[in-house]
């Protein structure tokens, strides 16, 4: 494995550390888009049962804010639930835009290293097969080996770029609906407490 990576030229080097940022973003994102951290499915029920014994307080704002990011986002409409529905309504959108911006942490990052390792490959490939015609103009083709070098220094990159990329592109697509997925039920859940709160719907399923 050394040797390959050895014989890839010095652009091995940033398609290397383009796939170790990958693989520490796949992980730590599947670690921490799961529902059960980001949308507890009993959430809105607890809270809801706490709003019909009026005990919706300060403290428990401040211990729902804490709980997870859909607490966060039911704890800014419970501040204004004595308000105005679309006051209330407002208040779960701001604090929804700052929640969706932290789901989506990293993977423009992973979406980039996508997109940049196939070039680098590519580079790799322009790179090694100017090698290949310096080599052809000065000593002609008397010398295989030195020929091969610069070939499998082409498709060595080119092949290291592709196996970066691919991988990042189906996580990122598979992130970014998974992001898309948990936003739709958490806005689902934000709109029911909403209604519950004012008197829409009884809070019972």
């Amino acid at each position: 494995m050394l040797e390959l990576i050895l014989s890839g030229g010095w652009l091995m080097v940033p398609i290397i550390l383009c796939s170790m940022v990958s693989i520490f973003i796949v992980i730590e994102r599947f670690l921490t888009l799961r529902e059960k951290k980001i949308a507890p499915p009993d959430l809105v029920d607890q809270i809801i049962r706490l709003h019909q014994k009026n005990r919706i307080n300060n403290d428990a704002i401040k211990k729902l804010y804490k709980n997870s990011p859909l607490g966060r986002i039911l704890a800014a409409g419970l501040r204004n639930m004595n308000t105005e529905r679309e006051l209330m309504k407002e208040s779960i959108e701001e604090e929804g835009r700052q929640v969706v911006h932290e789901l989506e942490r990293f993977l423009t990052t992973l979406g980039t290293i996508a997109s940049i390792t196939p070039l680098l490959g590519l580079l790799g490939t322009v790179v090694g097969m100017i090698k290949v015609f310096a080599v052809i103009t000065s000593l002609g083709v008397g010398d295989p080996k030195i020929l091969a070098d610069g070939i499998s220094e082409a498709l060595l990159t080119t092949a290291a770029g592709l196996s970066v990329a691919i991988p990042s592109v189906m996580f990122y697509r598979f992130f970014r609906g998974r992001v898309d997925e948990l936003l739709l039920k958490m806005e689902a859940q934000a709109i029911y407490l909403v209604e519950v709160v004012h008197g829409d719907r009884s809070g019972e399923k």
